[in-house]
């Protein structure tokens, strides 16, 4: 997963290929699904540290859906 315009450590690497060998929409629908259930299907109030997780969440499947598009144009 050697990419010369990038600099990755090991661990960033073996990170990028757990996620696409596992699958990025699959980590996307996950994430989503678990922002949801917090957010809409429980009665816990959420303080601001609570609140920044989900959005970090969000900003996280986000990503992958960008990773995702990407990857289908480059195999296009």
């Amino acid at each position: 997963m050697s990419n010369p315009r990038f600099n990755f450590t090991q661990s960033q690497a073996d990170f990028l290929e757990l996620v696409l060998s596992h699958g990025v929409m699959e980590f996307s629908r996950s994430l989503k699904l678990i922002h949801d259930l917090a957010l809409y299907h429980s009665d816990i109030s959420f303080n601001k540290v609570e609140k920044s997780a989900l959005f970090d969440l969000k900003l996280l499947w986000e990503s992958f859906e960008q990773i995702e598009r990407e990857k289908q144009v480059i195999s296009k």
